[in-house]
């Protein structure tokens, strides 16, 4: 797919996770903004997944370790035509598409995820399972970085590299500030990269909104055969609307009608560029 294609899907499923958080006046905006660009790579050209084996375990997995970036989640399954649900729904009473997502009523949804440091426990169980059967396809994971402050994620990094998971891509979505702030600050994680290197990772450094770096990541994972491997993409907190980037505040603020509106506006301005 061209680059330029894929920055329109980027924009779209950013426009859509700004209407479901102004909608819902609830929901995280921030973080689900910062790594739009890479669930578009995978969604649009790494993954083995579409409308006929959604359903089914012969495809790769997804699990969205932090959970609470679902807005994210959602318009990407929407984006490539896999969720069926109306995006309008979100955090309503009686919708599938809850808060945190929820692997029982959302086809796509690979696992109910929310407490972090779970996901990519998760993540690894499904990466040993497909060696156990024999399954060549892989499974994906994107964390925050303010989630590595879990010890569950090292415990997670430890089993992975034991197991040899070469099977395994995790993300970390490296946007420097979680809701109370700077990573640095609240509980200091770095270096994130030396560590699940410490670990036993096969660790790639790479630019989270550059297309080109994250494909040559991805590809490179693919050919990794004796460890898992971990992607640190350097991204930006609330990437693509002005009054966002850079700015915790928005990590789980719903915007008004008025800040939808003039986001919107900015994010169809770059999916035309």
């Amino acid at each position: 797919m061209k680059t330029e294609e894929l920055k329109q899907h980027a924009a779209h499923i950013r426009e859509n996770i700004v209407r479901m958080v102004a909608n819902a006046n609830s929901g995280h905006p921030g973080g689900s903004l910062s790594a739009a660009d890479i669930l578009t790579v995978l969604y649009f050209e790494v993954m083995d997944i579409n409308e006929d084996n959604v359903k089914g375990i012969d495809r790769d997995r997804f699990v969205l370790s932090k959970g609470h970036a679902s807005p994210l989640l959602y318009a990407t399954l929407f984006e490539k035509g896999l969720l069926k649900e109306d995006l309008n729904t979100f955090r309503k009473i009686n919708s599938k598409l809850q808060g945190h997502p929820n692997m029982n009523y959302v086809d796509g949804v690979d696992m109910s995820t929310g407490s972090l440091g779970q996901g990519i426990s998760a993540a690894v169980g499904m990466a040993l399972a497909n060696k156990v059967d024999g399954n060549d396809h892989r499974v994906y994971t994107l964390l925050g970085d303010g989630e590595c402050e879990e010890g569950e994620v090292w415990e997670a990094a430890m089993a992975a590299a034991h197991y040899r998971l070469n099977n395994l891509c995790a993300i970390v979505d490296f946007n420097s500030l979680q809701i109370d702030g700077n990573i640095r600050d609240v509980m200091n994680p770095t270096p994130i990269d030396e560590k699940f290197k410490a670990f036993g990772w096969n660790v790639i450094n790479i630019k989270g909104h550059d297309y080109e770096d994250i494909r040559f990541a991805f590809d490179e994972a693919k050919k990794e055969k004796e460890k898992p491997t971990m992607i640190l993409a350097h991204t930006i907190k609330g990437k693509g609307v002005s009054f966002m980037e850079n700015n915790a505040a928005w990590h789980g603020s719903a915007p008004n009608a008025e800040q939808c509106a003039q986001a919107v506006k900015e994010l169809e301005g770059e999916g035309n560029e």
